[in-house]
């Protein structure tokens, strides 16, 4: 013989708080929270009802999750009634209610019929949509703190010229913009990325990545070179010619450090490692100056350099170089001297001897 199956019998009111509580427990989402916009979603039902009246409020107990709906009234004289909807006379109000006075409010419970029935299917919807807004907003948070933060992702896919890149819990879209010309990946392959932005929406966090934003390469040096994560050698300066070449120059006030060599590191095994990351780029580590003549000569750096004239109101220089080193000072396609002009700030016109 087949046995009965047990009716549930519990309310619909119970089963929303027993269902709100544990939602609590399991992701952390405020039971009161969710009743409040509850309350504020049936409260829109009932004014579709009663009228658009001011005076209608609903209202849900916390710990039975039993919902009643009240209209107030506000108690005045009895001649000066205007509004019967809204108020009531004060000799009504005595008979009716206990301790009312004039100025104070009186509630009338007018809660319809079925009107749990109601309530729990506003409250599945609401929960469904709290749920959805409050796993958005954790995600949101949790990848606005990787902002300005270089981040591994792993290529899904190319769209057009755009790759999509898992980055965990969310997709970001690396734009054609923002990839090293010459660069192709593969799918399944781990590539680093630099975070540009982190932007709420209604779809999730839209993170916006790079791999030619100068602030990349700075990243990449903070996370190899434990003296600059220690703060005893602080990156100044960089410019950068993405896929082509990077300068950066590079300070310490500890004078038993050298800052240029802490970068390149022992047989140029860190700035190897970034060079790797970066597939080929060039990299010159050059120090940093407070005088901007000493700046400029680093900079030009592998070239040599004769003299350097700096005019610090127009920010120009004038650089003089023996002639065997003028097309290196100068670089391929002038690269040399634009980056140089980027890192220190100044435009450098280039002489020989």
């Amino acid at each position: 013989m087949a046995a009965k199956k047990t009716k549930n019998t519990k309310p619909d009111s119970v089963e929303l708080i027993e269902a709100l509580n544990a939602l609590e427990r399991e992701k952390q989402i405020s039971k009161d929270i969710i009743l409040e916009a509850v309350e504020n979603s049936l409260l829109a039902a009932c004014k579709n009802q009663f009228g658009k009246n001011e005076n209608i409020r609903v209202a849900i107990d916390r710990e039975t999750g039993e919902v009643k709906v009240f209209a107030d009234y506000e108690v005045v004289e009895d001649d000066l009634v205007e509004d019967d909807i809204l108020q009531i006379g004060i000799t009504e109000a005595s008979l009716k209610y206990d301790h009312a006075e004039v100025g104070g409010t009186v509630s009338r419970e007018v809660t319809p019929k079925n009107f749990g029935r109601i309530a729990a299917q506003k409250a599945k919807q609401v929960v469904v949509q709290k749920i959805r807004e409050e796993e958005r907003k954790v995600l949101y948070i949790q990848y606005l703190e990787k902002e300005r933060e270089v981040i591994t992702g792993i290529v899904q896919r190319y769209s057009g010229r755009n790759v999509c890149i898992n980055l965990g819990k969310v997709d970001a879209m690396l734009m054609e913009s923002e990839q090293v010309q010459g660069e192709h990946f593969k799918p399944t392959e781990h590539i680093k990325l630099y975070v540009v932005e982190v932007k709420d929406t209604t779809k999730g966090p839209r993170i916006t990545v790079s791999r030619t934003h100068p602030e990349f390469v700075k990243r990449l040096f903070e996370a190899e070179v434990t003296e600059i994560q220690d703060g005893v050698v602080e990156i100044r300066s960089i410019a950068r010619e993405a896929g082509s070449r990077t300068k950066i120059a590079v300070s310490t006030e500890d004078p038993n450090v050298d800052a240029v060599g802490a970068c390149v590191g022992i047989n140029g095994v860190r700035v190897g490692a970034i060079v790797e990351e970066l597939r080929g780029e060039k990299i010159d580590v050059v120090g940093w100056s407070d005088s901007p003549e000493i700046l400029i000569e680093n900079a030009l750096s592998p070239a040599k350099v004769t003299s350097v004239l700096v005019d610090e109101e127009e920010k120009t220089a004038r650089v003089v170089v023996p002639e065997n080193q003028l097309s290196l000072a100068i670089g391929k396609e002038g690269q040399n001297a634009r980056l140089a002009a980027k890192l220190t700030g100044f435009k450098v016109d280039i002489k020989c001897e």
